[in-house]
């Protein structure tokens, strides 16, 4: 699905948002800070992840530090454009491999 614009902003900003609001709700030594369209996740052991918005392309972007990554929305859902997994279960296994961390967006 071709997104407009307006379109991709207002689904990668719940992206964004949906993420923070998980990790504040959440009882882990898993911080961020936002700083316009990039997102820092800082694991418990000072690795980082990094979520950010890609306007151009229209993708959501994420680096860990075994892999850079790129998403686009498809039918609901923001994947993977090599392996198709899903944003949300991949964060989440990225957290627990880098960090050690358990949460599910």
């Amino acid at each position: 699905m071709a997104l407009d614009h307006s379109q991709y902003h207002q689904l990668a900003d719940q992206v964004l948002e949906h993420i923070t609001e998980t990790i504040d709700q959440a009882d882990l030594d898993l911080d961020y800070e936002q700083a316009g369209n990039v997102l820092e996740l800082e694991c418990a052991d000072d690795t980082q992840i990094i979520i950010n918005k890609q306007e151009a392309m229209s993708q959501i972007w994420v680096a860990t530090k075994f892999g850079g990554f790129h998403f686009s929305y498809d039918e609901g859902q923001w994947r993977d454009d090599r392996s198709g997994e899903e944003l949300y279960g991949f964060l989440a296994a990225a957290i627990a491999k880098q960090g050690g961390e358990r949460i599910a967006f």
